[in-house]
């Protein structure tokens, strides 16, 4: 779509498909997140409000919608220490400049810590649960 609106990514279309498995890494090791809660929670909809509690904050108190230089000094700080302003600060890199910038390591790193503790932890409360 936004190729369509004359958006035209300056990494070209290589770097494109990078950001896109950047963010399928960064969604699969957040899955880990819910899927542990899906485990040990009593009801879905207990799930849905956990993910809402967690997703909402990270979303919206991040740059994904705002530059974090028009926020107030404290949510700016918050913004810049939230996983997902580094998952859109270096999709943002790739597609538009080709630039693996820190960001785009911090992701992956931090999506490796949240699949190194969660991932083990699910499995092991599955394996309790069958």
């Amino acid at each position: 779509m936004g190729v369509i609106l004359g958006w035209r990514p300056g990494g070209g279309f290589g770097f494109v498909v990078v950001s896109g498995l950047l963010v399928i890494v960064c969604a699969w090791s957040l899955s880990w997140i819910f899927a542990f809660f899906g485990v040990v929670a009593r009801s879905a909809s207990s799930v849905q409000g956990i993910s809402f509690i967690i997703l909402f904050p990270l979303t919206f108190l991040s740059n994904a919608f705002v530059p974090t230089k028009s926020l107030p000094s404290w949510l700016a700080w918050f913004a810049d220490v939230n996983p997902v302003s580094h998952i859109v600060s270096g999709v943002r890199a790739l597609a538009n400049t080709g630039a693996w910038t820190s960001d785009v390591w911090l992701a992956l790193l931090g999506a490796a810590v949240v699949v190194a503790i969660f991932a083990p932890l699910t499995v092991r409360a599955y394996m309790r649960k069958a």
